[in-house]
């Protein structure tokens, strides 16, 4: 799909608040309603857009420390890839998993409460997945930047 300076515009402005009513947003683009509405349609259909979330602050509702967990599995097949994403999919406090190059195999992004609570976490769950040959923690001391995508259009 092919976007103009419009609908990048609208991502935009939709990324800064996706509760933005129809006509705030029409007005900050510069369209009307309706084909800014079917903009937005067409962006969603396609995929561009794929959903719409509340953004929480973590510490606020006791989930104060974010753990990044650097994993090497023994086996690289695609089964026991495939294993392993689906048992961090089972696991809630896993934010995000990344499969990278280089030392390690994946990047884990955990959500827990404090030390006692990753260590938990570690025992009851991480460790009994199958096939971990390594990992290494790492508690985020401050978040230096969280931001939306950067749009180019």
């Amino acid at each position: 799909m092919k976007l103009d300076k419009f609908d990048f515009a609208i991502l935009a402005c939709l990324q800064q608040d996706a509760r933005i009513s129809l006509q705030e947003l029409s007005s900050q683009v510069g369209l009307t309603s309706s084909p800014c509405w079917a903009r937005i349609k067409r962006m969603e259909e396609a995929g561009v857009i794929e959903g719409y979330a509340v953004r929480l602050n973590a510490a606020k509702i006791g989930l104060a420390d974010t753990v990044i967990v650097q994993v090497t599995l023994d086996n690289h097949s695609d089964e026991a890839l495939f294993e392993f994403g689906r048992a961090l999919e089972q696991i809630p406090e896993v934010l995000e998993a990344f499969l990278v190059s280089g030392d390690y195999d994946y990047y884990v992004r955990i959500a827990v409460s404090d030390t006692r609570d990753y260590e938990r976490l570690l025992r009851e769950r991480l460790y009994k997945i199958p096939g971990i040959r390594h990992s290494k923690s790492s508690f985020v001391l401050r978040q230096l930047k969280q931001s939306q995508l950067p749009l180019r259009g």
